[in-house]
């Protein structure tokens, strides 16, 4: 095989891939309760997204930046403030990097801080923010002048911001999604916006995955009381395609100056006209979503299972913590028909389609039955 495989890759081959379930070439049906790991927002293959695209594909695909889209100022309209501005790139890690570059026109020498198990992505600069040692220490040396704290410990954070008088801004993902489903305490938030108060810190908010409505607010930060300079967004928002986008706040808007930054293929067209219709139905569904969401929650918290150590989460950004890893678990699910995402070895992570159903919800949380 010529193609380099460094993920654990699925045993079928997609035929095709309709709502919240997947079918392979043998005509078996399977239940995705992770959505291209959140990037499906209106599930696979949605009758007025692929349209949407379709349509603008037989207009054109690409026509590079030097040409401003006709859907660029209303999907930055759809994911910003009065007041803020938005630039598009391919992804949630060119996102990361591009926040990276305003925080260090801004701050000059100053550090930045990030916490253990957030993970902002793989490029060597957001490896830099990166709280996954496995994946970051083996490219080292990385960016200078980033620091690390305990995520959710108090202590940690007050020592680290005390012991570095120096720490202009801060990484941070309010409900951690590699992380475990992990979300931050009130107690935590509370000395952070302390900090970030007494200190004037910059505050970078990484909504990539638990951003655009999985959490039934437009942004997950909402949830926590925060007031971000710097919002990074990517996933769910090309409706299938890579477009990512980084939202800047008041004086943020005027750090960057022509030549500081710019990209080939954001925004691509295509993507634009699906993020259009996939956040314009979003915005309509937020309480449908936080209704969902608790409805699929509590389901959750229903399982009888001694495996279960603790469910958790926010809307439809779920975690099932089990007590302990078990080794062959993502196989299990398969043979029922459902297909999981692990991580952190042994959190279940759910981002199911955010038009789930609750009929849908009954039919997977029977098959988890099964399973754990």
């Amino acid at each position: 095989m010529r193609y380099l495989e460094l993920y654990n890759s699925y045993d079928f081959t997609i035929e095709k891939a309709e709502g919240v379930y997947i079918y392979d070439q043998e005509g078996n049906k399977y239940f995705d309760t992770f959505a291209g790991i959140g990037v499906m927002a209106l599930g696979h293959s949605h009758p007025e997204v692929v349209d949407a695209i379709s349509d603008k594909l037989h207009k054109y695909a690409h026509t590079s930046n030097y040409f401003l889209d006709q859907d660029t100022e209303r999907v930055a309209e759809l994911i910003t403030d009065p007041g803020d501005k938005a630039f598009f790139v391919n992804s949630g890690t060119e996102a990361t990097e591009l926040a990276l570059k305003i925080i260090k026109k801004k701050i000059g020498e100053g550090k930045i801080l990030f916490f253990s198990n957030s993970f902002h992505g793989r490029s060597l600069g957001a490896l830099s923010v990166n709280g996954f040692p496995g994946i970051r220490d083996q490219f080292k040396p990385l960016l200078p002048d980033t620091i690390e704290a305990e995520f959710n410990d108090l202590e940690s954070l007050k020592e680290t911001a005390a012991q570095n008088p120096d720490i202009k801004a801060v990484f941070f993902e309010p409900l951690q999604g590699s992380g475990g489903v992990q979300p931050a305490s009130a107690e935590f938030v509370a000395e952070l916006n302390k900090q970030i108060e007494q200190n004037d810190w910059i505050l970078a908010v990484d909504e990539v995955q638990a951003g655009l409505y999985r959490t039934a607010e437009r942004y997950s930060y909402k949830h926590f009381d925060l007031k971000p300079d710097l919002i990074t967004a990517a996933k769910a928002l090309g409706g299938g395609l890579p477009l990512g986008a980084v939202v800047m706040k008041v004086e943020m808007t005027e750090v960057l100056e022509p030549g500081d930054h710019g990209s080939t293929f954001a925004p691509n067209p295509l993507a634009l006209r699906g993020a259009k219709v996939v956040l314009e139905k979003l915005e309509t569904m937020e309480d449908s979503i936080a209704e969902r969401g608790e409805y699929f929650l509590n389901k959750l918290k229903e399982l009888e299972s001694d495996k279960i150590k603790e469910v958790r989460g926010i809307g439809l950004m779920l975690g099932i913590e089990l007590k302990e890893e078990i080794s062959d678990l993502r196989d299990q699910a398969q043979a029922e028909g459902v297909l999981l995402n692990i991580v952190k070895g042994k959190v279940i992570r759910f981002l199911p389609a955010l038009n789930i159903t609750k009929f849908e919800i009954d039919e997977l949380v029977d098959k988890l039955k099964k399973i754990i």
